[in-house]
């Protein structure tokens, strides 16, 4: 695999370029740039596919080559893609799987939804050349510059995209903290990066590799059964109390990592992929006025305010649709919300709130 190196830094423009900005449109620049090279852009970061590779029956790696106004990123971080579905410009979040790369080239695994369009023109429909928008790279669950204690890292589906990044870049280093991976599939065929994972596990003593399945036997030494519970991570995890815990994976299996072992180990932190299950806490409809445009429409409560304007054809920006990524972040002006993966009311105007993950509770004004 490639070595480590630095995430670029955010460049600065050239003085020739800070000189030309008044005089160019960067749409018309970029327009007539494209003609000459496909990455070339005025300040709009761009990638280019340039290999795929299969990764289970339901998931592929992409490999994209950025232009120059990308500026990196750190293992364990995402990154917004953009690209043309149905005619229409599409973003949505993927985790980057390995860490930035010798050769600058970016690492993008996704797996196929049931019913998801995005996702399946990505694993099955997306030809080399291929041009993405690119979003700067997010997300706050990384390593530290300098590892230390034991950890245990904790994978559901494709939970498992960003921590891979990690245990690469870990490899990278020679595995210089021990670490267990415990990740769970339904089947055996959906897990990710399997022989590699079980040659690091060969070549590294201090990395503990468990593959779990939750819909198939167990077969392979290092394979078990069960969804997670305290009696299955007791007995796959030693000295769990003075583990540092990553996990990552929909969100009702993180959130019962979270009640297994937050507070009960050293550190905890977890991303999730999707929303966990929550009751509607809300019922009726609600105005929902549009400050830009003037609009006002009927919304229902309890509902993420993404979902109920796209149901009546508006399409805010978006990316993760989980909280993670501040691209659907707008104005609050007026009016109460509910934050619907916690419950809470949230009354303050004058502050952003996210689409994806906030309902409305009352009439409520946004900028937007």
């Amino acid at each position: 695999m490639n070595a480590r190196v630095r995430p670029s830094r955010s460049r600065r423009p050239s003085g020739f370029r800070r000189w030309l900005r008044p005089f160019v449109a960067p749409a018309v620049f970029d327009f007539w740039a494209s003609r000459v090279n496909r990455l070339w852009t005025w300040e709009r970061p761009l990638a280019q596919l340039v290999g795929r590779q299969r990764e289970s029956s339901d998931a592929v790696t992409l490999l994209l080559r950025p232009n120059r106004h990308w500026h990196g990123f750190r293992a364990g971080q995402h990154v917004n893609l953009g690209i043309e579905v149905d005619g229409a410009r599409v973003t949505r979040s993927y985790s980057l799987s390995q860490p930035p790369r010798a050769d600058g080239l970016l690492a993008v695994t996704v797996k196929a939804m049931p019913g998801g369009k995005v996702s399946a023109r990505l694993c099955e429909g997306v030809e080399t050349g291929e041009i993405f928008e690119l979003a700067p790279a997010f997300g706050d669950m990384t390593l530290p510059r300098t590892p230390e204690g034991e950890w245990l890292f904790l994978a559901g589906g494709s939970g498992i995209t960003p921590l891979m990044a990690m245990i690469r870049a870990l490899a990278a280093d020679g595995m210089p903290v021990p670490l267990t991976l415990v990740y769970w599939s339904r089947r055996r065929d959906e897990f990710c990066f399997t022989d590699e994972l079980r040659a690091l596990a060969t070549a590294h003593a201090g990395f503990t590799l468990h593959l779990v399945l939750t819909g198939e036997a167990a077969e392979a030494a290092d394979e078990h059964e069960g969804r997670i519970d305290e009696a299955l991570l007791s007995r796959l995890v030693d000295g769990l109390q003075t583990r540092r815990v990553m996990a990552c994976g929909p969100g009702g299996f993180v959130e019962a990592a979270r009640g297994l072992l937050e507070g009960r180990v050293r550190d905890f932190q977890a991303e999730a992929f999707t929303l966990p299950e929550a009751p509607v806490l809300d019922e009726g409809e609600v105005a929902l006025t549009l400050n830009r445009s003037g609009r006002v429409l009927k919304v229902p409560r309890g509902q993420p305010l993404l979902n109920a304007l796209e149901a009546q054809g508006i399409k805010p920006a978006s990316g993760c649709r989980m909280g993670l990524c501040n691209t659907c972040a707008c104005g609050q002006a007026s009016g109460s919300v509910r934050h619907l993966p916690s419950g809470a009311l949230v009354h303050e105007p004058s502050q952003a709130l996210k689409l994806c993950i906030h309902g409305a509770a009352t009439d409520l004004s946004i900028d937007l």
